[in-house]
């Protein structure tokens, strides 16, 4: 069972979206894609998704799914354009329902948006499996940063692992989201760390703090000996206090508002008024 994965950095918002192909029958899929958003002007625009469609048009691959390991705060998911050029089907764990209603509250629109996750074309739980061709992949729960996060677990070979885990010199995600929790998050570290040393993790950011390289994956090996928030040298009360005390100096994302918005509606925008136009909101004095 022969895959090929191949990563693209978005640079605005420090995102990897992942391009995982089975070989054998040029079936494919994509991992957390981004869309394009000018917070300033509220533009969008397709162009670096674009680029990874041309890169599955010159392999005359067919993209078959859409993945989103949870309801990103730091960028806009292009699930939906994908969607619409592809007909391939969206994919997110069982969770994201929890993520609707709360975020459905928080834009006051309880009443005119369904929080049941019909927007997406199929939700996972823990441990069920999605075959991509011959390549099987299998939905591991890993919350903490979100009650909603999933891993991708491929061949038992490659993980995607969302914000879960970060590269082992900037270690792990915060947990200050609604129903984040780092105990949580501790447990899913671990989930995912008792994997095979040779099983290769695929990250969804990369924040070097030095002029090192972005890094997309690294071994569980090399997760496990050098992880600097969940490493075999920390224990849960240690991680527990120090994820805690640094979420406290975080500031918000600045995406979070129009993010939350469209990534609940897998990629959509809300309906447009009666000028045509779709609006994001912005609560005051409220988060």
């Amino acid at each position: 069972m022969s895959i090929d994965i191949k990563s693209y950095f978005h640079e605005d918002t420090s995102t990897f979206t992942h391009l995982l192909c089975d070989l054998a029958t040029s079936q494919c899929a994509i991992i957390d894609p981004v869309l394009g958003y000018d917070h300033k002007a509220g533009r969008t625009d397709t162009a670096f998704i674009d680029n990874i469609l041309d890169d599955i048009k010159a392999r005359c691959s067919t993209l078959m799914y859409v993945l989103e390991t949870h309801a990103h705060a730091d960028h806009l998911s292009s699930a939906a354009y994908l969607r619409q050029h592809t007909g391939a089907k969206v994919v997110i764990g069982h969770g994201i329902l929890g993520i609707q209603q709360c975020f459905a509250e928080i834009f006051n629109e309880q009443a005119s948006f369904l929080r049941d996750g019909s927007q997406f074309d199929r939700l996972l739980n823990d441990g069920e499996t999605l075959m991509l061709g011959e390549t099987c992949i299998q939905a591991l729960a890993t919350p903490g940063h979100t009650p909603a996060c999933m891993s991708y677990l491929v061949n038992d070979s490659d993980v995607f692992v969302g914000d879960t885990l970060f590269p082992p010199d900037i270690g792990s995600a915060r947990c200050d989201f609604p129903g984040g929790d780092a105990s949580v998050l501790y447990d899913s570290a671990k989930r995912l760390l008792a994997l095979g040393d040779d099983v290769v993790m695929h990250m969804c950011h990369d924040y070097p703090k030095t002029d090192r390289a972005v890094r997309s994956s690294m071994t569980v090996a090399e997760q496990r000996r050098d992880n600097i928030h969940v490493g075999e040298q920390h224990h849960r009360e240690n991680f527990i206090e120090l994820r805690t005390s640094r979420d406290k100096t975080l500031a918000m994302p600045m995406l979070i508002l129009p993010a939350l918005q469209v990534n609940i509606r897998a990629g959509d925008f809300p309906e447009p008024e009666s000028n045509g136009v779709a609006y994001l909101k912005v609560p005051v004095n409220l988060l």
